[in-house]
């Protein structure tokens, strides 16, 4: 199965096209106020009006309520929605089955007693990303910019019988290579690892991301 490369947090032009350009898989908007990454729905519908049946559009939002997800849906036309803060399974069940969009759920890791609360969203959710679970005092959900010991990923597909998740939490250029060797993960999801400042995409690290994850998937066909 084709790796699924996901870039997150596109704020600019520049980056969409990068990613797009270099062969991304999903691009994602993130609909979040307190994000450094946050758009407008006018903004993330300018920005993503050239990605049309080149890739998936993502809408990342935070414990979101109907009314908000519901301007998504009509507005932007997501092709998932990625609901990345404390939802419970019934809730994502609840707005799968309301609009009728694929659900990408999150699910912070950091030991292995994460992973069996993952259980609780397969057959839920359409796809399923592991991320680093947020620190103590953190005022961001996801990983921030970290990595979880991804040894715990090892197998997963195999344990839980789930085929479509993502890995995030601290991937970048140099690493992801490591991390799809490591875990077999299907596809692999990066946000603050390609970018110079919070929130500010680098072309070159995109591209640079997208390569390497790209060789890591080569070398184990």
């Amino acid at each position: 199965m084709a790796l699924t490369i996901k870039i997150c947090g596109v704020t600019t032009p520049d980056a969409v096209r990068a990613a797009v350009d270099a062969g991304a898989d999903m691009v994602g908007f993130v609909f979040f106020p307190r994000s450094p990454r946050n758009l407008s729905l006018g903004e993330a519908c300018a920005l993503s009006a050239s990605i049309e049946g080149k890739a998936q559009k993502v809408a990342l939002v935070v414990n979101a309520d109907d009314g908000l997800i519901e301007d998504i849906v009509r507005e932007f036309k997501p092709d998932l929605l990625q609901m990345h803060g404390s939802e419970s399974a019934e809730r994502v069940a609840a707005i799968r089955r309301k609009f009728g969009v694929p659900i990408l759920k999150a699910t912070g890791v950091a030991q292995p007693s994460d992973l069996a609360e993952v259980e609780a969203y397969l057959g839920v959710a359409d796809r399923i990303l592991l991320d680093a679970k947020p620190p103590k005092g953190a005022e961001l959900p996801g990983g921030n910019g970290l990595k979880f010991d991804w040894t715990l990923a090892d197998g997963f597909s195999k344990r839980t019988g789930c085929k479509d998740w993502l890995l995030s939490g601290g991937l970048n250029p140099e690493n992801v290579g490591e991390a799809i060797r490591l875990t077999l993960a299907p596809g692999v999801d990066v946000s603050s690892g390609v970018e110079d400042s919070p929130g500010k995409k680098s072309v070159e690290k995109i591209r640079a991301f997208i390569a390497a994850a790209r060789r890591a998937q080569d070398h184990l066909a």
